[in-house]
């Protein structure tokens, strides 16, 4: 199903079989349970950085969720979204030329029905954070306009990267790591301007990290 506009080209399903996720990794999802949400953004549309798009991206469905639950969602880093600490939402961001023109593919797993995460401890849903049943036709038409008004709007680099530190998820809390496939305690400081992730390890002092450099365990 599309909900196409004049700039975003969007498609959704209550029913993903073959979704792709974050460094290669699937996405699936049980029938008329969870929403998968993919937009194509026009690349000459965007004015900041692709990394602090990303961010940004995340910081508006952060934002639309708050609105929906009245709760305080979380980032974890790089593109997670946390609710009463469980994952609900994830985001797989890609540039992509299609008939010579660039766009950023944003997509978008968010979980909104299920009850059963027996094997996924770490994951939730809106029913489980909040114990609403939300409509999914109803919710899937509020997220798309919400992000056809505030996905694009101007936003500076500095206040993005603001309100990701704000919102870090076990921001200046102990936490395990797992680097190299070793496990280590550690605080997250923050995240720099070039999208790296500082983290004051227990052994090896403070360092900075890229994506898929460094695991949080929690």
């Amino acid at each position: 199903m599309s909900l196409d506009t004049l700039d975003l080209l969007t498609v959704y399903t209550f029913n993903q079989t073959k979704g792709k996720g974050q460094y290669g990794n699937s996405w699936e999802s049980t029938g008329n349970l969870s929403l998968a949400y993919s937009v194509a953004v026009p690349d000459e549309l965007v004015k900041l950085p692709n990394h602090l798009f990303n961010f940004h991206t995340a910081e508006v469905l952060a934002d639309f969720l708050a609105i929906l639950t009245k709760l305080l969602p979380e980032l974890k880093w790089p593109n997670d979204i946390i609710l009463n600490g469980k994952k609900v939402c994830g985001i797989l961001i890609e540039k992509k030329v299609i008939h010579k023109k660039s766009y950023f593919l944003i997509g978008i797993g968010l979980n909104v029905l299920e009850e059963n995460f027996k094997h996924l401890p770490k994951a939730g849903s809106l029913l489980t954070q909040t114990g609403i049943k939300f409509d999914l036709e109803r919710l899937t038409h509020s997220l798309h306009d919400y992000l056809v008004e505030n996905l694009l709007k101007d936003v500076s680099e500095i206040s993005v990267l603001a309100k990701l530190n704000q919102r870090l998820f076990r921001k200046d809390i102990i936490s395990v790591f797992e680097i190299n496939q070793s496990r280590q305690n550690g605080i997250i400081k923050n995240v720099d301007e070039e999208g790296f992730l500082w983290v004051e390890l227990e052994n090896d002092g403070l360092h900075k990290f890229f994506h898929k450099e460094i695991a949080l365990l929690y």
